[in-house]
């Protein structure tokens, strides 16, 4: 499998912006060549005003969603946190994360943005790049983008559209749960907005958020406590 080069971190904002748009033209957004066997949750956490990251990815079995592996990494943020260049805070302690991972999953669902991110390359779409993987961008709020609020019942859906161009369709809005916001859903890379929401929507078990990366944030929650005792 083709690996894409990593590129270096310590970038000003201004270089970040820069390679981002570069980048955005690698992103693929295509029909998943196969059913995933285990699926992914990566999460990223920190204490308040703390540039120390702790970051875990957690790999389930696909459809049973019994987890499979796991790993959590520590490391120190080159980056403030900038609204739009989050990624570049956060992927190279997801990096470390991937790299202590015994078994690599199939996809990712990644707690962020894919494609509906300002320059298309939100944290899904930037890791996914970087480790050649299907990912799938499921953040609480939106980023970028309009849409319509999708209806009151579980499994409702609404079209989130490009600002500038609303022919242009970057996300979903998913309620997954009632009385509860819904999750926007935006391919990262490698997979469809329509294939998105449908492999989220397969991973939900009564909770918001799916499978992965409800565990994924449980599990490096549990880690970011654990370190700090």
């Amino acid at each position: 499998m083709k690996k894409s080069p990593h590129h270096k971190w310590d970038l000003s904002p201004r270089e970040a912006i820069a390679l981002q748009k570069q980048l955005r033209q690698e992103i693929k957004l295509e029909t998943l060549a196969h059913v995933p066997r285990r699926i992914a949750g990566a999460d990223v956490s920190s204490n308040r005003f703390s540039n120390t990251l702790y970051a875990g990815i957690i790999v389930l079995s696909f459809p049973g969603l019994e987890p499979v592996a796991q790993s959590t990494a520590k490391l120190e943020a080159t980056m403030p946190y900038i609204p739009g260049l989050l990624s570049f805070r956060e992927i190279p302690a997801l990096l470390k994360a991937w790299d202590g991972l015994e078994l690599k999953p199939d996809l990712l669902i990644v707690d962020g943005q894919g494609i509906a991110h300002p320059r298309r390359l939100g944290i899904a779409s930037h890791f996914g790049l970087l480790i050649d993987r299907p990912t799938i961008g499921c953040a609480k709020t939106i980023l970028y983008g309009n849409s319509k609020e999708p209806g009151l019942m579980p499994g409702s859906r609404s079209k989130l559209k490009d600002r500038g161009n609303p022919d242009e369709i970057i996300g979903e809005l998913l309620r997954s749960k009632v009385r509860s916001n819904p999750l926007v859903i935006s391919p990262g890379h490698r997979i469809t907005v329509d294939e998105s929401v449908s492999i989220v929507q397969a991973c939900l078990r009564g909770y918001r958020l799916p499978e992965p990366t409800r565990l994924a944030h449980k599990l490096v929650n549990g880690y970011r406590r654990s370190s700090n005792e």
